[in-house]
């Protein structure tokens, strides 16, 4: 292949997320049992093809959703299976550059893309999906955002494709962003301390400071807008903190084994 022709096909597949193959139906079906899709859910499938995940939902689990791909024959094709399966009026399929889709009303998003396309839209999706979204992946991952939950899956319809006989379905659950400092108060009590975070995804590390004493954050966690982390409490014991976070506010309960404690608030400090 000539080299002109060689970096116009690298820039079409970094553009559209690869060629179009099919998942296969026992992927899907894997797919949105991990992600525990239901009648409230709208799920959108980024580069949606024939449209298969979208229509999938809505006839077996009874969700709304929404496909986008910039194949128009493709978009095409899947609004016309809509049409005959009698669901059109819950789902839609739009000709589309992903990057451009709307996905305010997401919540749960699945994806087919080479890995490239995949790093590439990572930025949109912390931004644009809230947390709780559930992400599902058919074998491609995020890099440095480990998935929450991976499922294998036998798929021996891939082999003529890849030589591989089963697939990877990646679970990701969008974690509340909890960066920086914030001031933490325990109900009823006077003064109070604050928490400096350091946040990778769903993980996080951080310090707890109160007057002159400074503590590190152990097991810190979100699952969604549910934060949890432990500290020190002296004489070998541990508190667990627990809260949900809205935005620049965390409200919560502390833990010593199974009694409740205290509960507690922070703000996020600007």
């Amino acid at each position: 292949m000539a080299l002109c022709a060689q970096i116009a096909l690298a820039a079409d597949v970094d553009r559209t997320g690869g060629p179009y193959v099919p998942t296969p139906q026992s992927v899907v079906d894997a797919m949105l049992e991990v992600a525990s899709v239901g009648p409230e859910d709208f799920v959108v499938d980024l580069g949606s093809g024939d449209g298969r995940i979208v229509l999938t939902a809505a006839t077996k689990h009874k969700a709304s959703g929404m496909g986008v791909d910039i194949d128009p024959d493709l978009v095409d094709l899947a609004n016309a299976s809509a049409r005959k399966l009698g669901i059109a009026d819950r789902v839609r399929f739009v000709q589309q550059d992903v990057f451009a889709a709307d996905l305010s009303r997401t919540t749960v998003l699945t994806l087919y893309l080479l890995p490239g396309m995949m790093q590439s839209l990572r930025p949109k999706l912390l931004a644009d999906l809230k947390p709780g979204t559930r992400i599902v992946s058919h074998d491609f991952t995020f890099d440095l955002w480990k998935p929450d939950r991976t499922v294998t899956v036998e798929t021996e319809e891939k082999y003529e494709i890849t030589g591989i006989w089963t697939s990877d379905v990646h679970l990701w659950i969008v974690p509340a962003t909890v960066q920086g400092a914030w001031r933490i108060t325990r109900v009823g009590e006077k003064g109070g301390g604050r928490l400096d975070i350091r946040q990778g995804f769903q993980h996080f590390k951080g310090r707890f400071s109160s007057g002159d004493r400074t503590v590190e954050l152990k097991d810190g966690h979100l699952e969604g807008a549910r934060l949890s982390f432990s500290v020190p409490a002296g004489n070998g014991r541990r508190e667990m903190f627990t809260g949900t976070v809205d935005r620049d506010q965390i409200l919560g309960e502390v833990r010593e084994g199974e009694m409740v404690i205290a509960r507690w608030s922070a703000t996020r400090v600007p």
